[in-house]
């Protein structure tokens, strides 16, 4: 779940920018504050509708590839891309007050988003890292203000409490909890 909000909170920040520069650079395009809205349609469509309209694209290529050169195969998979990016521009100013009037304010946006997009994809690991980064502050913060709270009556007697536990004991009651290791825990965390 942690890698899903992370990833989630990442692509939305990018999408964001990405939607304000498009507002910038397309005559015909509106986005001003609707950015925000729309950055969560686009963020949805690049993590959820991308992934399938990309492989669909894919397997009716995949059927007349046999034809085609490396450099003609190439140009297919440009254009699918384009098109999977024209569709999403197409929800994002169906689903959001974004703006478009004209065929330039429908052309050039895909083209914008496909280069953010790859851009994106240059920086994604530093970005996760970062947000993962902030995502465990907050969560520690959350749970260790979760621990304060806690009354008094459920604590162990003074007598009984442990004194300042090592990482390696930490470790091993959680292991206790969840009958996992922190590293098959980490792997879990990855797989989303």
């Amino acid at each position: 779940m942690k890698n899903g909000i992370v990833r989630f909170a990442a692509l939305y920040v990018f999408n964001v920018a990405v939607l304000l520069l498009i507002g910038l650079l397309s005559a015909g395009v509106s986005v001003g504050f609707n950015a925000l809205w729309a950055a969560v349609v686009l963020t949805l469509a690049a993590l959820f509708v991308k992934p399938l309209l990309t492989g669909a694209f894919r397997k009716a290529a995949a059927k007349s590839a046999a034809d085609r050169t490396k450099t003609g195969e190439k140009v297919v998979q440009y254009v699918l891309v384009y098109l999977v990016e024209l569709i999403i521009w197409v929800a994002v100013v169906w689903l959001s007050g974004v703006r478009a009037s004209g065929f330039w304010s429908y052309a050039l946006p895909p083209l914008f988003l496909l280069f953010g997009w790859m851009i994106y994809d240059q920086v994604d690991d530093r970005l996760r890292a970062k947000a993962s980064e902030l995502y465990d502050v907050v969560q520690a913060k959350v749970s260790g203000s979760g621990k304060r709270s806690a009354p008094a009556s459920t604590a162990a007697p003074a007598s009984t409490a442990p004194s300042a536990e090592s990482p390696a004991t930490a470790d091993a009651r959680a292991e206790l909890s969840d009958g996992l290791t922190p590293e098959q825990r980490r792997m879990l965390d990855e797989l989303g």
